[in-house]
């Protein structure tokens, strides 16, 4: 079990993450708080769709920005940005997710941590992961 130091600054990364999101009208946000569940690799992982590989990168500028801004972290890791297909970039204790429309139907992480609890996040809800 995490501290609850730990587990606050998680769910506080997990909406600045959201924010980031939507300032570039990221669709169909899902976050995945797997928090209670054994050997999970992260609490959270905030997944979201982009019409375009240009769309990709500016989501993903965004949330580095935002969470840069807001709490003075980087990711510890990024990938994926060259092919544009699927961009991770990796806080450790929140995995965001962005990929194209096609590859995230392909992927289906949601599906992978189907014994998460998912919250869907409407298209002009201000985030509020936790409960």
């Amino acid at each position: 079990m995490k501290s609850t130091l730990v587990r606050q600054d998680s769910d506080k990364l997990a909406d600045v993450v959201v924010r980031g999101m939507q300032e570039k009208k990221a669709a169909d946000i899902v976050v995945l708080n797997l928090k209670e569940l054994k050997n999970a690799v992260a609490d959270y992982f905030i997944i979201c769709s982009a019409s375009s590989d240009t769309q990709i990168e500016a989501i993903a500028r965004s949330v580095e920005e935002e969470v840069e801004k807001l709490t003075g972290q980087n990711p510890w890791q990024t990938e994926g940005r060259m092919n544009r297909e699927w961009v991770l970039l990796d806080y450790v204790d929140v995995v965001v997710h962005v990929f194209l429309r096609d590859r995230r139907q392909f992927y289906a992480l949601e599906e992978l941590w189907g014994d998460a609890e998912i919250t869907h996040i409407a298209e002009e809800e201000t985030p509020a992961v936790v409960k």
